[in-house]
C-alpha cells in the first residue's frame, strides 16, 4: 500500500473516531447536562497534557529527522572516500590502476543496486558487499610501491580505505529503525490520552467543535506518520539516497 495512502487512511481515521464518539457522547449525555460548565481544573490538565505530548513529539521528529541526516551524511562519507581511491591511483602502473578502479566500481554498482534494495527490505547490509569492499582493500594495501611517488601516496590511499569501511560500517548500523519500541508505545499512548482528553471538554455537536476536533486528531495523526516515515532512513519516504555515489560515479548505471 503507497504511504501516502496510509497517511490518508489515518488521519481520516482519526478524525472519524472523533466525530463518532462526539456524536455518540451527544445523544447519550444527560438531559440536565450542561456542555458550558466545565471545571477549570479539567481545563488545566488538558492544557498541560497537549504542551507535554507537543513536547514530546518535537523531539521524536528531531530525533528521527537528525538520523536521516546522519545516514545520508554516511553515504556521502563512502562515496567521497571510494572517489578518492579512484583519482589517486592514478600514480600506480595501468595494471593497477585498472583493477583498482575496476573493484571499487564493482563495489559502487553493487551498492546502489543490490544493496540499497537489501537496506531497505532487511535492514541489513549485503555479504557480498562485505567482500568486494575487502577485495578493494587488497588491491590497495598488497600493492608494493615501486617509486617515491607511489610510496607517498600508499599511506592516503590505505587511509581512504579505512575511511570508506567506516563509513560502510556506519551505514550499516543506521539502516534498521532508529525508534525503540517503548517509546511508539509512549507515543501512541499520549496521543490516546491527548485526544480523549478533548471529550473531558465536553464537545457540543456544532459544527466548529467537530472541524476543529477532527483536524487536531488529525494533526496527531500526521505527526506520528512522519516519525514513522523518518524512522528507517533506508526503506521509507524521504530516505537516505544514492545520490552521492551517482553523482561521483555515474558511470555504475550504465
Amino acid at each position: 500500500m503507497p504511504e501516502w495512502l496510509v497517511l490518508t487512511l489515518a488521519m481520516l481515521a482519526a478524525c472519524a473516531v472523533v466525530v463518532v464518539i462526539t456524536l455518540v457522547r451527544h445523544r447519550t449525555a444527560a438531559d440536565d447536562e450542561d456542555p458550558s460548565e466545565t471545571p477549570d481544573v479539567i481545563e488545566y490538565i488538558t492544557m498541560w497534557i497537549g504542551v507535554l505530548y507537543a513536547i514530546v513529539l518535537g523531539l521524536a521528529i528531531a530525533g528521527v529527522w537528525e538520523a536521516r541526516g546522519a545516514a545520508q551524511e554516511h553515504v556521502r562519507a563512502e562515496a567521497a572516500a571510494l572517489h578518492e581511491i579512484s583519482e589517486r591511483v592514478r600514480v600506480y602502473p595501468a595494471e593497477v590502476r585498472d583493477r583498482i578502479r575496476a573493484d571499487v566500481d564493482a563495489y559502487v554498482g553493487h551498492v546502489v543496486t543490490t544493496e540499497w534494495q537489501a537496506m531497505a527490505d532487511t535492514g541489513e547490509v549485503t555479504e557480498r558487499g562485505t567482500e568486494l569492499l575487502d577485495q578493494v582493500r587488497r588491491d590497495v594495501t598488497d600493492h608494493r610501491p615501486a617509486t617515491d611517488f607511489e610510496a607517498q601516496a600508499y599511506q592516503p590511499l590505505v587511509d581512504q580505505v579505512t575511511a570508506a569501511d567506516q563509513a560502510r560500517t556506519a551505514r550499516a548500523e543506521s539502516a534498521a529503525p532508529t525508534m525503540p519500541g517503548v517509546v511508539w508505545f509512549g507515543l501512541i499512548t499520549g496521543a490516546v490520552v491527548t485526544v480523549g482528553m478533548l471529550f473531558a471538554l465536553q464537545i457540543r455537536r456544532t459544527a466548529r467543535e467537530l472541524i476543529l476536533a477532527g483536524l487536531f486528531s488529525a494533526l496527531i495523526a500526521f505527526l506520528l506518520f512522519l516519525i514513522w516515515d523518518f524512522d528507517a532512513p533506508y526503506s521509507r519516504g524521504i530516505t537516505a539516497t544514492t545520490d552521492p555515489f551517482l553523482r561521483l560515479f555515474p558511470h555504475v548505471e550504465d
